[in-house]
């Protein structure tokens, strides 16, 4: 028994090393990719930031005149004007004091103290340059809150933590770095983001576990549940004539539309749906692919209905939770409309058919579905790959 001990451990070391080497070389690959989709994008003909607009950090070094005071009618919140002082730390007019007014309202609240720091912004014309209060400068503690996320994740996950952590940088810049600007030149809105999102759940799973049977399976679900819950979301926003354009942001975007950019409005609300929905769907695939391969490691014997079956019961169980996750997550960023829509006292069926309304719940209600399709998807791919799996030792 020693003997077969000893000998396994190598094995073991080596398995481990393969994993870390793919891990490693996969994310070699998926950041080379990136950079060079990055590099073949020109972006000047989409960023159209203000030349004459710049924005700087600053402290506050005295408060010349106070005029403010604590409204009862915005819970305490002060209102009124300062005039402050502020010394510019950085650009070209560091260590330069400047004076400007500061005006507080319920909405624009930045309430000056000594060694409060802000963000000045500076518009420049012919005369020189005129600072304004722009916002509280929140980078450090911003910065922190990411960082303590970080920490976290590799202290508490280890190795899985850290290459999750890399997957989850990945995802981000490809959304932002890829994604973005390709809506923005013009591109396809629904194939270029359901490629992008095919790209982040491959790189995504290899980076977590490796390349196996179980992290196939959970990317073939993963991709197939978010593409229907997306043409799900399409096609009743279709019929229920629900486009892009009835979003709060439509009118911003047209306007960018009109530019250089050939951005398409109409199915940016799916491919919002099928961005939101992906992270609680890859949870969900993972959670019923991992639990099949550890079942069919504990009993070779298992059958493939067998095996099935088990899937969709360990589904079930995390289905209600994700689509509940998924559609509170929609209630909760839309929390501020729907206690205005309550106070007016809108009867149901006018409610109901709200623009607004309908797209929160549309977009609740198709990721939900992609969800639930996962469930019988992966139950099923998994079964059957993980029962097709060749033993590793033959008699």
């Amino acid at each position: 028994m020693a003997k077969a001990n000893n000998t396994d451990l190598p094995k073991k070391r080596i398995s481990f090393s393969k994993v870390s080497l793919t891990k490693i070389i996969t994310f070699l690959i998926a950041c080379l990719v990136i950079g060079a989709v990055v590099l073949h994008i020109d972006d000047s003909k989409i960023q159209s930031e203000e030349k004459n607009m710049h924005y700087y950090k600053g402290v506050v070094q005295k408060v010349v005149v106070d005029n403010t005071q604590e409204d009862p009618a915005t819970e305490g919140v002060r209102r009124g004007s300062q005039t402050i002082q502020v010394k510019l730390t950085n650009g070209p007019y560091k260590g330069k004091v400047v004076s400007m007014e500061n005006y507080l309202s319920a909405q624009f609240n930045v309430y000056a103290k000594k060694g409060t720091k802000i963000m000045v912004r500076a518009i420049l014309y012919e005369d020189g340059p005129n600072f304004s209060v722009y916002n509280y400068d929140r980078s450090l503690l911003i910065y922190g809150f990411i960082g303590l996320f970080m920490v976290l994740l590799c202290v508490i996950g280890g190795r899985k933590g850290f290459f999750a952590l890399l997957s989850l940088v990945l995802t981000l810049l490809a959304v932002v770095k890829i994604l973005l600007p390709l809506l923005l030149l013009g591109y396809p809105t629904l194939p270029t983001t359901i490629g992008i999102i095919a790209f982040t759940t491959i790189i995504s799973f290899i980076l977590i576990d490796g390349i196996n049977k179980k992290t196939s399976s959970a990317m073939i679900g993963t991709i197939a549940g978010v593409v229907l819950a997306g043409f799900l979301a399409y096609l009743v926003g279709k019929i229920g004539h629900i486009s892009g354009y009835q979003m709060q942001e439509a009118e911003s975007l047209y306007l960018i539309a009109g530019g250089d950019s050939g951005i398409q409005i109409t199915n940016l609300l799916t491919a919002g749906i099928l961005i939101a929905s992906l992270g609680a769907v890859m949870d969900v695939a993972m959670s019923i692919a991992s639990a099949i391969h550890e079942l069919k490691e504990v009993n070779e014997e298992l059958t493939t209905s067998q095996l099935f079956r088990s899937g969709m019961n360990i589904g079930k169980d995390a289905m209600g939770t994700m689509a509940n996750t998924l559609i509170l997550a929609f209630t909760g960023s839309s929390l501020n409309l729907l206690l205005m829509i309550y106070s007016y006292g809108i009867p149901y069926e006018q409610l109901l058919n709200t623009d607004s309304i309908a797209i929160e719940i549309i977009r609740g209600i198709a990721g939900s579905i992609g969800i639930v399709l996962t469930v019988p998807i992966v139950a099923l791919i998994s079964a059957n790959i993980e029962k097709n799996k060749k033993h590793r030792y033959t008699k």
